[in-house]
Parts: C-alpha cells; structure tokens; sequence
C-alpha cells in the first residue's frame, strides 16, 4: 500500500478503479439521512480531490448514478454496488467527492469536521471521542462545536 500520490482506490468486486494525485485537506464524516442510508452506516466520509487531480483507471463505464430530489448525485458501481462518488447539486466540476473507504493506499490526511449532525442517527452517540468541528448542516452552516 502506497503512502504518497498518486493514491488508488476501488470498489468492492475491483472492477471500478481510480487514482487520486492530491486529496484536499476537507474530509468530512457526514451525517445526512441520504449518505446513511447509501452508506448502510452512521455517517459516510468522504475525501475532496480537484478534477484534474482524480482520474478513473478501469470501469468508469459500471458506474450507475441515483439523482436524489434534491439534485444531488451519487455515483457507485453497478456491480458491488460500492458507493464511489458524491456529488452536490451545486457541483461545479472543480472537485470530486470520494469515499474515503474505497481507497486502497494509506494516507496521512484526517477527517476535520462532522457536517449535517442536525440529521445524524439517534443511535449514534457524538461523544468526547469526536473533538473536531461539527456543523448544523453544511460546512457553511453555523459551527455547533
């Protein structure tokens, strides 16, 4: 396993392959009802690359999309059903949003913030284990923590 660029990653049957030169220093735990249901877990966390940064290597062609109605996308292999790509309805193109847990190589970055913890599981206890910042909903909602 690899520690320096270019990071890889996969789905679960390794039939959808992808390589990451530069991963943003944004990982974020979220807590949405959407990324918790696609995600079958309490949050889904997710890694931030720019575009020119991500490449697909295999697959791309296994990708399936849910369009949810709120516009956002989620990108996962039509195979495995891993999920693979985040994307808000706002997308620009500039950035890609991964899951983090497909990666394959070690990397040095950590997760900096808890967003939509407004929806989070009730099951799911935020306690002393979770001091970085948490947010209402969206990073560009008032910080809770």
């Amino acid at each position: 396993m690899s520690s320096s660029p270019p990071y890889s990653g996969q789905c679960l049957c390794g039939k959808v392959r992808y390589s990451v030169d530069c991963i943003e220093s944004r990982i974020g735990h979220c807590h949405c009802s959407m990324c918790r249901k696609f995600h079958g877990a309490a949050f889904a966390i997710f890694g931030e690359a720019k575009a020119e940064c991500f490449r697909w290597l295999a697959g791309e062609y296994l990708l399936k999309i849910y369009q949810a109605p709120n516009g956002t996308q989620r990108k996962f292999c039509r195979e495995c059903g891993s999920s693979l790509i985040y994307q808000p309805s706002s997308d620009t193109g500039e950035c890609v949003e991964f899951a983090l847990g497909t990666l394959d190589s070690k990397i040095q970055h950590k997760p900096d913030a808890h967003i939509f913890i407004s929806s989070k599981a009730c099951w799911y206890d935020m306690d002393a284990n979770h001091a970085m910042s948490q947010f209402s909903s969206g990073r560009d909602s008032p910080k809770m923590k």
